[in-house]
């Protein structure tokens, strides 16, 4: 009896976003107990891109489009959307320079996160342009071949604007908070918190920078490859692994 195909995976895109203030951290959500991936897990804001996403009339709302392929421009957008969806957070310059530092509206959130309104509509009536050029990347995560959904997941990282307050969407989020590598990894370790392989992993990462700047600059310094787990057997035992060559260095958990 042959194994099943494996489905392809989908592209989806996550952002990780820091501050300094009042320590390093990371923007963090809670899924919510009924989304049918990661389920009340702790993970960074992301998800699939959009229709619309890889519209051609962002060229003229996007900082740093010439400078990015047609699929990175979409899973940019995409990260950065689903930023302003699940934490109210729009990583965006006024069209004076200035960052954007105004709240989002939670109506015009749940609609654009429900189809119902378009991103790109909104980018427009703010008269503001996305960031994409402060978008590094980070990582490059792709759910192992035995799962039935698969993403093929590009992070990004990037510096928060400073004026700008999470809040969670309550639909697909129940919470958002601000907190250390260290701190979640912790949470993580007491049960106060499910965290999930490639996210507990990614915070390590994280947590190996002072701060958001360190942060970014060691992304940028590092050779993103592509990240897929495997299942090896030891001891009787599943155990969900990643090579050492991934740049995370011995990682596993046991599953099942």
């Amino acid at each position: 009896m042959t194994s099943p195909q494996p489905v392809d995976p989908v592209p989806a895109a996550t952002m990780l976003l820091l501050r300094d203030e009042p320590e390093f951290q990371v923007l963090m959500v809670k899924r919510h107990h009924q989304i049918d991936f990661a389920s009340g897990a702790l993970v960074f804001p992301g998800g699939k891109p959009a229709t619309g996403d890889d519209a051609a009339q962002w060229a003229d709302h996007c900082a740093g489009w010439d400078t990015l392929e047609p699929t990175q421009r979409t899973l940019r957008i995409a990260a950065v959307r689903e930023a302003y969806e699940e934490a109210g957070i729009l990583l965006a310059d006024k069209s004076d320079g200035s960052a954007f530092e105004g709240s989002c509206d939670p109506a015009s959130r749940k609609a654009v996160e429900q189809g119902e309104l378009a991103f790109l509509d909104v980018v427009r009536e703010a008269d503001v342009q996305l960031r994409l050029d402060r978008l590094s990347d980070f990582a490059r995560w792709i759910t192992p071949t035995f799962m039935n959904k698969r993403f093929d997941t590009w992070f990004y990282v990037a510096r928060a604007p400073e004026r700008q307050i999470a809040a969670c969407d309550g639909y697909e989020t129940v919470d958002a908070e601000w907190l250390s590598p260290g701190g979640a990894l912790a949470m993580g370790e007491a049960g106060e918190r499910t965290i999930i392989f490639p996210t507990r992993l990614n915070l390590e990462l994280l947590a190996q920078a002072s701060s958001a700047q360190d942060c970014v600059e060691r992304a940028e310094a590092r050779l993103i490859a592509p990240v897929l787990p495997k299942i090896v057997q030891r001891d009787g035992k599943n155990i969900l692994t990643i090579p050492e060559s991934a740049g995370y260095g011995a990682a596993s958990e046991v599953v099942g």
